[in-house]
C-alpha cells in the first residue's frame, strides 16, 4: 500500500480569500505495484485527491522546493533527483487525469497547505486538465538513516554518526519529544517563545525525520533539567541545524515550564500492522499478538512472557502508537481470546527500549522456546498516553553529603532492614559504630502523569521497627564504585513514604503517606528524603581511602514505567582520605555530552567541596 496523508489540513485563510482551493488528501504513488510493497515508499507520482478522485499534478511548474515540502510531509528530511526517462516512458502508456492547479512552494513550509496554489493550466477546474508536452510531477525522497531500506544496511553499519547537537526526550512515539540542544558539552532545553512549525521542522529534518507536524509549547511533553540554551528561535527553514538559526542567548524570564517540543512527520513503515492487542477491556490494553510466518503462512500468535518487562512493553505501545507502557503482564489468563499453548510465535524477547518494532528486539527467532507454555503466560501490556519522569536533584546531593560515625546501638532498625554492610552483624552493639556517607535526596516528577508505586496498598509491607509501610521493594540504589566500576559499598532505599513533600506554586499536593495514606509523586512536585532519615546513606565502614564514583539510581528495576529512564541515574566523583570525603561534579545521566562524560570518568582532579566527618 502506498503512503497517503490522512487528516490533511485545510488551506490557510489568507489563500482561501484568493482561490478557496481545498486539497482532500495527497499521496506518493509508485509506478509499479511491486514498488508499493516496499517500505518506506520514497519515490513516485505526486497525486492529490480532488472531489474523491486521485489526480496527477503537471510538472511544468513543479520545482525541487515543492518536492522538499512533499517529502517532508511523508517523513523524509530531503529530496533528490530521479530518472526522468523512466517516468516519461510510463506516463506515455496511460492516460493521465490532471489536477487543474499547480503549487508554488518556498521549500520551508511544513505542508503544502501553506504553499501558494495557482490555476496555471488555464482550464476550468470542473474539467479534466491537460499537461501539454509535460508529464505527472514526481518526487524522490531521501529517508533518514533510521528508516533507510534494509538493502542499505551495510552502508549504515559502516557509517559512524557524529555526536548530535540536538535530541528529543520524553516523547511516547518515534519523532516526538522535548527539544534539547548540546552546548559547551552540556544538554539544555529550548524556550518556547516564538516557537513555530518552521523552526520545529529544522529540528525534525536535522534528526532524520520529515517536517514538523506540530510545534509544542508549554512543556507539554515534560520538563527538562539544567540550562535553557536557546530562546526566541527564528529559523528560515533551510538551516542544517537549529543551532544555525538566529536566537536570543538570554533566557531570562524563561523556565522549564516553557520547554519547547515537537512532533515530526515520520515515514509509514507498516510496523503497526505487525502487532495487535487482544482480549483487553479497552483498546489500550491486551495480550500481545504478533503476525509471524510459520510453515510458509502468516498467522497471528502470542508472545511468551518469560522475562517480559516494562521495557519490552514500552516497545509494543510505541509500535502501536498507543503511548507509553503503564504495565507489563506476565499472566493474561483473565483476558478473553484464544490462549492455547501451541499458539506462541515469539519467545526470548529482550529489548533495549529504543526499538521501533518488537521484531527489532533480540528474540529466539523461528525456534520458539516457552517453558511454561503460552497459555496463561502470554505477554500482555497496558498502554497510556502519558508517563511520569523522576529526576534527582544532583546539586542537593553534592551540597548535603557528609560522614557520620553512628553508634551501633542506634542502628538496630536499620540492621533489621538490611541498610548496613554485611559486616555490621559482627559489630558490637555496645561499643561499635558504623561510618555512614549521608546525603539528602530530592526527587522531582517532571513527567506528564503521577508516579505511583507498582503495588496497590494491599501488597504494601509493614515494617514494625520503623512503623511504616514499604510500597516498593527497592525504590533507589545507592552505590560507591571503584573508578573501574566495581562496587565497593552499597545502600538501598525502599520507598517507604512516597509523597509530595513540596510542589511548584500552582500545583496541589495529592499524596501524603501518613496514617496509611496514598503514596505517589504528583507532576510538578518532589519527594524529599532528608539526610537524617534511617537508610538514607551508604555504609562505608569497610571502604579504604581512595578515589570513587558515587552513584544513585532511581526506580532501578524499571518497576514503574517512565517516559525517560536515562535521567534516573546520578553520578558524582568522590575522594575519601579515611576521615573526610570530597564530593564533586554531581550530575544526572545524559546531561553531558559523551566526550564530557568520558572526561568525568577519567578525571582525577579535586574541587574545594570538602566534607568533614560529623
Amino acid at each position: 500500500m502506498w503512503r497517503q496523508c490522512p487528516g490533511y489540513p485545510a488551506p490557510s485563510t489568507e489563500r482561501e480569500k484568493n482561490m478557496n482551493i481545498q486539497v482532500e488528501d495527497i499521496r506518493i504513488r509508485p509506478i509499479l505495484a511491486t514498488y508499493r510493497k516496499r517500505v518506506p515508499v520514497t519515490e513516485g507520482y505526486v497525486e492529490v485527491k480532488d472531489e474523491g478522485t486521485w489526480k496527477q499534478i503537471c510538472d511544468k511548474h513543479w520545482t525541487m522546493k515543492n518536492s522538499r515540502v512533499v517529502c517532508g510531509m511523508f517523513g523524509f528530511p530531503s529530496e533528490r533527483k530521479y530518472n526522468t526517462n523512466v517516468y516519461k516512458m510510463f506516463a506515455s502508456r496511460r492516460k493521465q487525469h490532471y489536477w487543474a492547479y499547480s503549487m508554488d512552494c518556498s521549500g520551508n513550509e511544513a505542508h503544502i497547505s501553506s504553499c501558494k496554489l495557482g490555476n496555471h493550466l488555464n482550464v476550468d477546474a470542473e474539467k479534466n486538465a491537460t499537461c501539454d508536452n509535460g508529464m505527472p510531477a514526481v518526487v524522490s525522497c531521501v529517508p533518514g538513516r533510521a528508516f533507510a531500506p534494509s538493502s542499505h544496511s551495510g552502508f549504515r553499519k559502516a557509517f559512524r554518526q557524529e555526536q548530535p547537537l540536538v535530541r528529543l526526550k520524553g516523547g511516547a512515539n518515534t519523532g516526538e519529544g522535548r527539544v534539547e540542544v548540546l552546548k559547551n558539552g552540556e544538554w539544555g532545553t529550548v524556550c518556547d517563545d516564538n516557537w513555530n512549525l518552521v523552526s520545529a521542522s529544522v529540528v525534525c529534518r536535522e534528526l532524520g525525520f520529515g517536517s514538523a507536524k506540530e510545534a509544542i509549547t508549554g512543556a507539554r511533553l515534560g520538563q527538562g533539567m539544567g540550562p535553557i540554551h536557546l530562546n526566541e528561535i527564528d529559523c528560515t527553514g533551510f538551516e542544517k541545524s537549529v543551532t544555525d538559526c538566529k536566537f536570543n542567548m538570554e533566557s531570562q524570564g524563561c523556565n522549564h515550564e516553557e520547554d519547547a517540543a515537537v512532533r515530526c512527520n515520520v515515514p509509514a513503515m507498516g510496523f503497526q500492522n505487525q502487532l495487535r492487542l487482544s482480549g483487553g477491556r479497552n483498546p489500550y490494553e491486551g495480550r500481545v499478538e504478533v503476525l509471524a510466518e510459520r510453515n510458509g503462512t502468516l498467522r497471528w500468535g502470542t508472545v511468551c512472557s518469560e522475562n517480559w518487562s516494562t521495557v519490552e512493553a514500552m516497545v509494543v505501545c510505541r509500535q502501536l502508537g498507543l503511548g507509553f507502557a503503564s504495565h507489563a503482564f506476565q499472566e493474561t489468563w483473565y483476558w478473553h481470546g484464544d490462549i492455547s499453548a501451541d499458539n506462541v510465535v515469539m519467545s526470548g524477547v529482550k529489548c533495549s527500549g529504543t526499538e521501533m518494532s518488537l521484531a527489532h528486539c533480540r528474540h529466539d527467532g523461528a525456534h520458539v522456546s516457552c517453558p511454561r507454555g503460552g497459555g496463561r503466560f502470554g505477554a500482555g501490556v497496558s498502554c497510556s498516553e502519558t508517563a511520569p519522569d523522576l529526576v534527582l536533584n544532583a546539586e542537593l546531593v553534592e551540597q548535603t553529603a557528609y560522614l557520620e560515625d553512628r553508634p551501633m546501638f542506634m542502628l538496630q532498625c536499620a540492621l533489621e532492614e538490611n541498610c548496613l554492610a554485611s559486616s555490621a552483624t559482627n559489630t558490637s552493639i555496645t561499643s561499635g559504630y558504623r561510618r555512614l556517607l549521608r546525603f539528602s535526596s530530592q526527587i522531582h516528577n517532571n513527567g506528564q502523569s503521577d508516579f505511583r508505586p507498582k503495588n496497590g496498598r494491599h501488597a504494601w509491607v509493614w515494617h514494625d521497627c520503623h512503623r511504616h509501610y514499604h510500597s516498593m521493594e527497592v525504590f533507589t540504589h545507592y552505590d560507591l564504585l571503584n573508578l573501574n566500576g566495581t562496587k565497593v559499598a552499597e545502600g538501598h532505599k525502599a520507598s517507604f513514604c512516597l509523597e509530595d513533600t513540596e510542589c511548584e506554586a500552582d500545583v496541589q499536593k495529592q499524596y501524603e503517606c501518613a496514617n496509611f495514606g496514598e503514596q505517589g509523586i504528583t507532576v510538578g512536585c518532589w519527594d524529599v528524603y532528608r539526610h537524617d532519615i534511617d537508610c538514607q546513606w551508604i555504609d562505608i565502614t569497610d571502604v579504604p581511602p581512595g578515589d570513587y564514583l558515587f552513584q544513585v539510581v532511581i526506580n532501578p528495576n524499571y518497576e514503574v514505567a517512565e517516559s525517560d529512564y536515562s535521567n534516573n541515574v546520578m553520578k558524582c566523583r568522590s575522594r575519601y582520605d579515611g576521615q573526610r570525603i570530597w564530593m564533586y561534579n554531581c550530575h544526572i545521566g545524559g546531561s553531558f555530552s559523551e566526550e564530557t562524560e568520558q572526561k568525568f570518568d577519567h578525571f582525577s582532579g579535586l574541587t574545594n567541596n570538602k566534607v568533614s566527618t560529623r
